[in-house]
């Protein structure tokens, strides 16, 4: 596809570029990039309204119309976190490792951007400038294919952030935006091999799923999140409802938001009908066991589907189990690899579940919602990864390097 191709060509080009600029270039360049979102508010909010209204006549849950809204508050924090990424030490040129060879080779492993970064994702306009700023502080070109959902808003972002840098004098290159939003464009991305080094989807199961099965290029899978939280028999009570509220409904459209929710049985009685009063005050519809309803009349019978689910809405499923062991065991069945969360006053049941939980982020007594780059003091994140080769976890700027050696001699050769 002649249109790709030509991205893909300016990208490779870019990425040399940017390579020769020096950290303190890039900070400068980011500094502009940040002050120029800001000075540009009105703009991009007229385009968000446009794609707010589109979603919104087109029946897009309350969720993901979260995700997709943004307020003068919001293109602050995108702004404040390219400024925070001028703060943060650049990873690129750091000596990972330096050694000496018997043959008198001196070797030094490097860390070195990535080259050109692919990023697919839906309905989150506050992904473009993140994304820029994070791949740009790396060395690294990023082309950007938003989702339809939020084309107005990533149009401009990307307009905004491409003449920050042609003022500072910089390929506008360094970030690109696919704006041809036909599903054959996006499946013909996924195999631009010859140009893209890594691609890296951000939204639901079926994005990324699709991404896995049809890209051609090395993919980081991030985003899905099926995170629960698992209400041991010696948790406090008080402090259970306050974190289980935050992480069900402070942001519900999040991939760290929690979904489903175990309640060991000893406390079931005395813990639900107070946490189902709260969670029926955030309008949530809670989906639970036998238990679980006899307790709270007004919740609904829980399916083995809702178990799997990343609701990204005001529902939450609930199940009692007797034990930490089979909380663990139920958690790791469903799960999505995300963040898990466990709320006890037993030292031995928090370790157990540290150790045996298989996610990227597993909590001892606090809110799922901390999965995040900037909670984490990563700056602004590319992505959680729920994988386990290169990167888990919340991916910040160290994440979108990768390595290089560097071989010194004075005439060697071998035998």
């Amino acid at each position: 596809m002649e249109y790709l191709e030509k991205l893909g060509q300016r990208a490779v080009a870019a990425k040399y570029e940017l390579q020769r600029l020096s950290t303190e270039d890039k900070n400068r360049v980011l500094r502009t990039a940040a002050a120029a979102l800001t000075t540009a508010t009105d703009r991009i909010l007229m385009a968000n309204d446009k794609d707010y209204e589109i979603a919104a006549a087109g029946g897009m849950t309350a969720g993901l119309l979260d995700r997709l809204k943004l307020t003068p508050e919001r293109i602050k924090s995108m702004a404040e976190g390219l400024l925070q990424i001028a703060e943060l030490t650049d990873p690129v040129g750091t000596i990972m490792e330096s050694f000496d060879r018997p043959n008198g080779l001196h070797i030094d492993k490097v860390r070195v951007p990535m080259g050109v970064i692919g990023i697919i994702y839906e309905a989150r306009p506050n992904v473009t400038a993140d994304a820029f700023g994070l791949c740009f502080k790396t060395g690294n070109a990023v082309i950007l294919k938003g989702g339809k959902d939020a084309a107005y808003s990533n149009v401009a972002i990307t307009e905004v952030i491409r003449e920050a840098l042609v003022a500072e004098a910089v390929t506008a290159d360094a970030v690109q935006l696919i704006e041809d939003n036909d599903r054959a464009v996006t499946t013909a991305f996924m195999k631009l091999k010859q140009y893209v080094d890594v691609l890296i989807p951000r939204g639901g199961a079926g994005l990324i799923r699709a991404v896995v099965e049809n890209s051609t290029i090395p993919v980081i899978e991030t985003g899905t999140g099926n995170c629960h939280i698992y209400v041991d028999e010696d948790a406090d009570l008080t402090q259970a409802v306050s974190i289980i509220i935050n992480a069900k409904t402070q942001r519900i459209g999040v991939c760290n938001a929690c979904e489903s929710l175990l309640i060991h049985e000893k406390i079931a009685d005395k813990l639900l009908p107070v946490l189902g009063c709260a969670l029926r005050d955030k309008q949530v519809e809670m989906r639970g066991d036998e238990n679980v309803r006899a307790l709270i009349p007004d919740a609904v019978a829980v399916t083995e589907e809702d178990y799997g689910r990343e609701y990204l809405d005001y529902i939450i499923s609930m199940k009692t189990v007797s034990s930490v062991e089979e909380a663990i065991a139920h958690i790791n069945r469903y799960n999505t690899k995300h963040s898990d969360a466990i709320l006890t006053g037993n030292r031995e049941h928090a370790e157990k579940f540290l150790r045996e939980v298989d996610s990227a982020c597993v909590y001892v007594n606090a809110s799922t919602r901390f999965t995040d780059g900037f909670e984490f003091g990563f700056g602004a994140e590319i992505g959680i990864s729920t994988q386990k080769l290169h990167a888990r976890g919340p991916m910040g700027l160290k994440e979108l390097t990768t390595y290089k050696y560097l071989i010194r001699g004075d005439g060697q050769i071998r035998s």
